[in-house]
Order: structure tokens, then sequence, then C-alpha cells
């Protein structure tokens, strides 16, 4: 067990290295300077559409809206990530970290975009109207037989990647959060969202959908509106946190107190992994899930989807990571979820941490439904529809053992799997990236409005 664990350290260490950073920053840059900025230009247009989108669209394929697509991505790239994973970046790489994120989260809504284009465009339609759609969809029917085998590397990783970063890794965050916080024991809260879970997912990706657009704006918005009440609070120390965040991003951090200092390199690596981790752009996964909704349009799912990369980063995990600079206990020594906890308990003494240990539980829970249908769709693009219901009993199983088992090592595993997994999307996304260009200049033209 001990030559594995340093097998997968090696492994984790070499797929984050500066290979991997310059594949997914030097892919968004290329998606995003092809499109001309058009990601960033209509955000406020991605907004409409999704406000739009609350109703499925007339004579098109799909069983889910376009917002509650939307919603299903969110919820699965909601999570731990913009907790912990924030508190980890900056832990690790000092509040430079934090830059890299939004950088990340910049050149993502082009990759994330590109991803749902394709996913849709490609996507496969059975005769009931059901529709599957994702990398290894966009591999198979956009790159022809001879490029089969990586879309059946990405659907691999896809489905052993979920198990981790979708589900072990976040009911292990609920669990131990529920423990310490509240003084509830493990089991008891494995044997209470396994329910949870195994009711909602059983009813597939209409019942997960419907969950994710009843839960997710509440909680994204209920975390913003206790994150600004912090930052009011804070107002004074906005600039000078700011200042440290920018400051650091290209400079070394000095060990202080619990710091033990990084370097400059430490801080774009971490902010990348970390940034990748939350907002997923460069994994594609949301494709998998817009490619269930009702649309006549790739173009469209795809100025919906990449909203999801601005609210997850550029939203939610900057309220993070400014509560902890601006509380300044980024350098306590804390890391992690208790990172995040500490600095608003500082700030809102009494409550702070119930309220972080609340959003948590929501943020994880919805992570855990929206990893759910990814995986499944991965496992039936492998060995078909027989798989459903093995995966789901599976997942509802997993969620236990992860909430009472503990899991430094697949927390490592996680980390790695969504690393192989960007490989092959990157790679389909960069050869099919004229598709996007071309379907994208031709719905512009059709619609001048953008509408």
């Amino acid at each position: 067990m001990e030559f594995i664990h340093k097998l997968v350290v090696q492994l984790n260490d070499l797929v984050w290295g500066v290979p991997m950073l310059v594949l997914i920053l030097g892919t968004g840059m290329f998606l995003m300077v092809m499109l001309k900025g058009m990601p960033i230009l209509r955000i406020a247009l991605g907004f409409r559409l999704m406000w739009r989108g609350r109703a499925k669209e007339a004579a098109s394929s799909g069983h889910v809206s376009p917002f509650q697509a939307l919603m299903t991505g969110l919820s699965a790239t909601v999570g731990t990530g913009n907790i912990a994973g924030v508190a980890t970046a900056i832990f690790l790489g000092g509040p430079g970290a934090l830059f890299w994120m939004w950088c990340t989260a910049l050149v993502g809504m082009a990759t994330k975009y590109s991803e749902i284009v394709l996913a849709v465009h490609y996507r496969d339609v059975d005769a009931n109207g059901e529709c599957s759609g994702g990398p290894m969809y966009a591999i198979k029917n956009g790159l022809g037989r001879s490029w089969h085998w990586l879309g059946f590397v990405f659907a691999v990783f896809g489905g052993l990647a979920g198990f981790g970063i979708g589900n072990m890794v976040q009911s292990n965050s609920m669990a131990e959060v529920i423990k310490t916080t509240f003084g509830v024991e493990h089991w008891i809260t494995a044997a209470i969202t396994t329910a949870i879970v195994a009711l909602v997912i059983l009813g597939g990706i209409k019942r997960i959908a419907k969950v994710a657009s009843s839960l997710v704006p509440f909680m994204c918005i209920g975390y913003i509106v206790m994150s600004v009440v912090v930052l009011v609070l804070y107002a004074s120390q906005l600039p000078a946190a700011f200042g440290l965040i920018f400051a650091h991003a290209f400079t070394p951090v000095a060990a202080t107190g619990g710091f033990a200092g990084a370097a400059v390199m430490m801080a774009i690596q971490y902010g990348v992994a970390r940034g990748i981790f939350s907002n997923e752009a460069g994994l594609g996964t949301a494709g998998i899930a817009q490619a269930a909704a009702t649309t006549n349009s790739p173009v469209r799912s795809g100025l919906i989807g990449m909203i999801g990369t601005f609210i997850d980063t550029i939203v939610i995990c900057t309220m993070t990571g400014l509560v902890i600079v601006c509380t300044g206990v980024w350098d306590s020594g804390e890391r992690g979820a208790s990172l995040s906890s500490a600095a608003f308990e500082f700030a809102l003494p009494g409550v702070g941490s119930y309220l972080l240990a609340l959003a948590l539980i929501i943020f994880t829970l919805t992570t855990i439904l929206g990893w759910s249908y990814y995986g499944e769709r991965c496992w039936m693009y492998l060995v078909g529809k027989k798989a459903i219901l093995p995966f789901r009993v599976l997942w509802v199983l997993a969620v236990f053992g992860g909430a009472v088992f503990q899991l430094d090592f697949v927390w490592l595993l996680a980390d790695t799997l969504n690393a192989l997994m960007a490989i092959p999307n990157l790679i389909s996304l960069l050869l099919l990236s004229p598709v996007v260009f071309k379907l994208t200049k031709d719905y512009f033209e059709d619609n001048r409005n953008g509408l």
C-alpha cells in the first residue's frame, strides 16, 4: 500500500506539474483568443439566456430545461472546492493563489463554453428522445473511429474520478464538519446522507435537476450574502487584501505567523489546481449535464453553461478568499475547511462557524447529486444502459463509506484523476475547436442581437 501511495504521489506531481498548467491555461487562452474574447464580452447575454432558460425549449430533444441543466452543473461544481479548496490554495500558495484562480476561471469560461458547444452538437439521442453527451460522445461522433480510444480513456477516468471528487471526498468533508461543529457521529451523518442521495438519484436526471434547481440558487445566494456581511464589516481591509493578492501573485511570500512561505510557482500551481477542482473547466463534465437539456442551439447552451464558471470561481471562490485574507487568518496555520471556518468565526463570533458548516453541508450534498449523473453517463458510455442500476447502488454505498473512513489517499487519488480526465478532454477540444468557432460565428451572424 505504501508503494501505491508513493506511486500516486509521484503521478500527481507529474500530472499537476508545469506541462499540465500550460495545457489547461494554454488551451483556455487559445480558445478565448480565437473566440475574440466572446465569453467575457457576452457574460451579460449568458445571464439573460440563463433566466430565459427556465422554460424548456419547444420542438427540441432533452429532458430538462437549460436552467435546470446549468443548476445541475453548478450543483456538481459548487462544493468543497469553494470552501476547503480555496483555503488550501491560500494555505499552500499564499494570497496570490487567488489571483491565479481568477485567471483560470476567466480563460476557463472559454474552455467550458467550448466543451458544452461540442457536447450538445455531438450528443446522441435515442429512440425515446433521451440525450447523452459529453467529451466521450464529442470524440466518438466528431473525430471518427480512429479516436474512439480517447473517448474510452475519458469515460474510464471520469467514471472512476466521480467516486472520489464527486462522492467520497464530499461525504467525508460533510461528516467531518458536522462532527466538529455539531458533535454528530460520522455514522449518523453517513446513514442520513446515504438515504437522501438514494431517494434523489434513483429518479434519474429529472429528479436530480429538480432538486438542483431548487437548492442551488438558494445556497449560492445565501453564501454570497453571508460573505458580503463579513466583507462589509472588514471593508477597511479590502484594499490591503487586494494588494496582498496581486503582490503575492508575482512575488514570493515570506514565512509569517503559521504560514511557511511560498514561491510564485506554488501560488500558480495551487491556484490553478484548486481553481480546476472548483469550477471543473477543462474536465469536460459540464457538457454532460448540458447535453441533457432541451435546446436547439449548442451555442446558446454554451453561453448558459459558461456562466457556471463565472458564478463558481469569480463570485463564490472570491468571496471565500477575500474573507480569509481580510480577516487576517490566512497565515494562522489552519488549512482547508478549518481555515475558512476560522475566518468566518473570527468575523462573526458565535455564529460564523455554524453558518459555514451549514453552507458546506448543502454544497457537498448537491455536489454528490450532480456528480452522480456525470459518473452514470461515463459508465453508460462504456458498458451500456445495463450499468445504470449497479452504478447507482455503488454510488450510494460509496457515500456511506466516504463519510465513515479516513480518506487522505482518496483526496490524493481524486486530485490525480482530475488531471487525467482533463488530458483527453483538452486534446479533443483543440482538435475540434474549428467546429466551435464555426458554430459560434454562424450563430451570431444569424442572431444579430445575440438571442
